[in-house]
């Protein structure tokens, strides 16, 4: 049994928390540990897809980068510590990580080259929270892959619908641009990134 703490905790205390083995994933927000949906099928499957085919890109342009298993990325202020679905990193850059090869933890927005949340039932989160954060922290490019229409209308239109949202840092803030059925993607770090939206939806 997972020994509790009081609330809020530092990023720290979250991490010295986090159990080496567990069946479930948690998250720092704002100082208190969150328990993570249990990732359904598709959402699995969505999120190995992105994985295969970004890695894919990344060799074929034989680039310094890589998908790690897992990582957590610590806000600016310490209060919270996400864990993306998916994340490109610049092997360059993390000479500069203090944590990286103690803990896999990721500190420095240069340090990430995109930055993926596959969207569940906790979508406020994606939209509002991390966007927020991954902002904050200067990373360059965030994709919000909303595949069953969960997030709110105004960011996915009315009626909803499958979207995905590419958030692009410019100038220190995010401009958002959006793709549903039919579009190909538009990925400021992969420009020849041959992908389209049907094909990271597809279900079979």
């Amino acid at each position: 049994m997972l020994q509790a703490l009081q609330q809020p905790i530092t990023f720290d205390e979250f991490f010295e928390w986090l159990p080496e083995t567990s069946e479930c994933r948690y998250e720092l927000h704002r100082g208190a540990i969150v328990e993570m949906p249990k990732p359904t099928g598709k959402h699995s499957k969505v999120s190995g897809n992105l994985a295969y085919e970004l890695g894919a890109a990344i060799r074929q342009a034989n680039l310094p980068y890589f998908i790690p298993r897992e990582c957590i990325v610590r806000s600016v202020d310490g209060n919270s510590g996400y864990e993306p679905d998916v994340i490109v990193l610049d092997e360059s850059a993390l000479i500069d990580e203090p944590q990286w090869e103690s803990g896999s933890i990721i500190t420095l927005g240069k340090s990430v080259k995109i930055i993926v949340e596959v969207v569940s039932t906790n979508w406020r989160d994606d939209y509002f929270m991390k966007l927020g954060e991954y902002e904050a922290l200067g990373i360059q490019e965030y994709w919000i892959v909303d595949h069953v229409a969960l997030g709110g209308r105004r960011f996915i239109g009315n009626p909803k619908q499958p979207t995905i949202t590419v958030c692009q840092w410019v100038d220190g803030e995010y401009e958002l641009q959006q793709f549903r059925a039919g579009d190909r993607l538009n990925s400021p770090t992969f420009p020849s990134l041959k992908l389209t939206v049907d094909q990271i939806f597809a279900t079979g």
